[in-house]
């Protein structure tokens, strides 16, 4: 029988756990390590029997014991058995999920904020996230359909941006009323729109990037003011929604 954070962990690989409890897992060395620079509560960490004597692990359990937070030693296999990934690299952690709101997403002139809907894949979402807050975004707003944030796919792909990126989930009502309060332009990235160099882009802007196979939805749309697509050699049929997030992020940005 396992023990209540064995158990805990075990409830929180499910949607329905972690929306639940607002909690999630930390899976790897650097992740648990981005968690504790960021500041993130950790309920508790669960660690195999190898941890210790890898030169990461070690140190990661030194700074684990100065923040006093709890370690529980567990099998190998039961820690492979509580992972999403396939590295876990002997340490998963029990997290509180990063919390925003629409409300902490304050524009900032020529750096977009940045807009999912039904991004469906948690690697993608986890990666869109890292490149938001790479690039100087003030914010991810998450659409319905979308992958949620504390995954642990996506909280890995994400390699700490989900901890320090300001992220809210909205209904598009909510969205159209936070674009209306704070005069912020709508752009959505389709490859049927205008190539982004031959725009100029608003000091206040959000990009939205739709679903990896429909595309934004007509409602969003409907909101925005531009089409914007990233031109693409003879041949290309698409870029990666993460991929094509970055340049446009990156080409508004490079306009000032």
């Amino acid at each position: 029988m396992g023990s209540k954070l064995v158990s805990l962990a075990r409830n929180l690989r499910q949607r329905k756990g972690r929306s639940r409890r607002g909690l999630t897992l930390a899976e790897g060395v650097r992740l648990v390590e981005e968690a504790i620079v960021a500041g993130v509560a950790i309920r508790g960490v669960l660690v195999d029997e190898f941890l210790a004597s890898t030169p990461h692990g070690g140190g990661l359990l030194r700074q684990l014991a100065a923040h006093a937070i709890p370690v529980e030693q567990i099998s190998s296999q039961t820690l492979a058995g509580l992972a999403a990934t396939e590295s876990p690299q002997g340490v998963v952690a029990v997290i509180e999920q990063p919390r925003s709101d629409l409300s902490a997403i304050a524009p900032v002139a020529w750096h977009p904020a940045l807009v999912l809907d039904a991004v469906q894949d948690p690697g993608n979402v986890g990666t869109l996230l890292r490149t938001a807050f790479a690039l100087g975004c003030p914010g991810a707003v998450l659409l319905k359909g979308t992958a949620d944030p504390a995954n642990p796919k996506a909280l890995r792909a994400a390699a700490g941006a989900s901890f320090r990126l300001p992220l809210a989930t909205a209904s598009d009502e909510q969205l159209a009323g936070w674009l209306k309060r704070n005069d912020i332009v709508l752009w959505v990235s389709d490859a049927a729109g205008t190539p982004i160099r031959r725009l100029e882009a608003p000091p206040r802007l959000a990009v939205v990037v739709g679903n990896e196979g429909a595309g934004v939805r007509p409602v969003l749309a409907a909101l925005s003011q531009e089409r914007v697509a990233v031109p693409l050699a003879r041949g290309a049929e698409s870029l990666n929604v993460a991929v094509a997030a970055g340049i446009i992020l990156n080409e508004v940005q490079s306009e000032r």
